[in-house]
């Protein structure tokens, strides 16, 4: 049987092993725009900010990999067109400059998603040399490149995304003078509530990004004496112009879907809408990653989330399933964290904003307490946001903020949640306790114990318990 798979990332490359692994006799085609398989984007804002210099390192495996496992990999070819009545693709080759058609029996769609760019009073992106994206291994070496020109020191933002914070970060390490422009109010408003993300601002704020929030942009100026060689140099908001020498664009993406006709069952956004198996509602066609929705595990609801975990896991199941099996993915919790200097911040489940919008009976607490004991050198503020049933206790959200090891907390609340854990279980969950990771009653345990049916519950820094035995009298209060 020939599979065909469109694109060859996370969710493409994790189907194409698992087919080439499971099935009888497979026939495994991978088509590729870009110029390499397996990459992992997450890395590049760490590559922009010299992290790490070699930009292979991002790739996990390598063509010639594949190819010796079978898997036929197809480099700088772009699918255009998907005829789901003859199962034919249409193939255009780059580098030959030329089309062709393709059958195939069975068809992935991995095809990921492409960064969108603001609506502008002038069209802008093709026009100056100065403003990027960060989303393929081209994108980061053009940008890393640029910013060794001498007279870029003043740079822009525009997104207050994970990538955006990440790469403010980046510039930062670079030397420039960097300036955030969000559209939302707080950062990372999709992902994290205010609790959490005004701490990851004032953070920001200390270490010298220029932030701008609740701004719109409008539009971006540069020159114009030389069409090949024009650059922004002002940026103009709802709220002002800005100068800079160079802007990269971190507002999010957009599935990659426009080559698939209207048979297809979309989100509003393109992403392509798939059960628990990776199919879709045609015949013989799976999607996975960053173009297709994933369930998810707390309200159910086929959820647009592009993280590389949830593209890699559900890529793996729909492989399997094409192969035979009867695999399926449990769901998807959108557990994602990002760190800014020393500041970590994570977020599992929905939060308190997802269960305004959905209608939920829900409560929520507030933790401020310390991620390890005042003796022991490091101890640093540590910030708990737990969203659970008003009625049950159900766990249903979680974010933290703070440094430390704050941020790897998470895995212990995606699991509480997963397993349906309540707030009663979680203050008396048995957690590692020694003076560098943790007090006696970790953080944790803490907001599990505050957390009860009732009004919205917030412990500020100066009334948390400072002793165990205070802590230890939280639940009968």
């Amino acid at each position: 049987m020939k599979t065909i798979i469109i694109g060859g990332t996370a969710a493409g490359m994790s189907a194409a092993v698992k087919i080439q692994k499971m099935a009888r006799d497979p026939q495994v085609v991978v088509y590729e725009k870009g110029e390499v398989v397996s990459f992992g984007a997450c890395g590049l804002p760490y590559y922009v900010g010299d992290q790490f210099h070699d930009s292979r390192q991002m790739i996990a495996r390598e063509q010639a990999a594949f190819e010796k496992m079978g898997i036929a990999v197809n480099l700088f070819h772009e699918v255009t067109a998907v005829d789901t009545v003859n199962k034919t693709v249409t193939v255009w080759d780059s580098q030959q400059a030329q089309s062709f058609t393709d059958t195939y029996d069975q068809l992935l769609v991995a095809s990921g998603a492409y960064p969108l760019t603001p609506r502008l009073e002038t069209p802008a992106f093709e026009r100056y040399e100065n403003i990027f994206h960060l989303k393929t291994i081209g994108d980061g070496r053009a940008l890393k490149t640029y910013l060794r020109v001498e007279e870029v020191q003043e740079v822009t933002v525009i997104g207050g995304g994970f990538i955006g914070v990440e790469c403010a970060e980046a510039l930062l390490h670079q030397g420039k003078k960097v300036r955030l422009i969000q559209l939302d109010e707080h950062l990372l408003n999709d992902s994290f509530d205010p609790e959490i993300s005004e701490v990851l601002a004032e953070n920001m704020q200390a270490a010298g990004v220029n932030l701008h929030l609740g701004e719109g942009v409008q539009d971006l100026c540069g020159s114009t004496d030389e069409e090949t060689n024009a650059r922004i140099h002002t940026v103009v908001t709802d709220k002002g112009a800005y100068p800079t020498e160079l802007v990269v664009i971190a507002i999010g993406v957009r599935p990659a879907t426009d080559m698939l006709g209207p048979e297809f069952a979309k989100l509003p956004n393109g992403a392509l809408v798939v059960d628990d198996q990776g199919r879709t509602n045609v015949a013989a066609v799976w999607a996975a990653g960053d173009c297709a929705t994933v369930p998810h595990l707390v309200t159910g609801d086929d959820r647009y989330i592009p993280l590389a975990t949830g593209a890699n896991k559900l890529g793996r199941i729909a492989g399997e399933v094409m192969a035979g099996a009867d695999s399926r993915y449990p769901g998807s919790l959108g557990t994602a964290g990002v760190k800014f200097m020393a500041l970590e911040a994570a977020r599992t489940g929905i939060t308190e904003a997802d269960a305004v919008k959905l209608g939920l009976g829900f409560k929520t607490v507030v933790i401020n307490d310390k991620n390890q004991t005042d003796y022991y050198p490091g101890q640093k503020d540590i910030r708990v946001k737990l969203i659970y049933d008003e009625q049950d206790l159900t766990l249903w959200g979680a974010q933290i903020t703070g440094e430390n090891g704050a941020a790897l907390r998470i895995d212990t609340l995606a699991a509480a949640i997963t397993m349906k854990m309540t707030t009663k279980q979680l203050g008396m969950l048995d957690l590692l306790y020694a003076p560098p990771f943790a007090r006696t009653w970790d953080v944790l345990n803490v907001a599990g114990n505050v957390a009860k049916p009732g009004p919205k519950t917030t412990l500020p820094a100066a009334e948390k318990p400072a002793t165990q035995a205070e802590k230890a009298a939280i639940p009968a209060g």
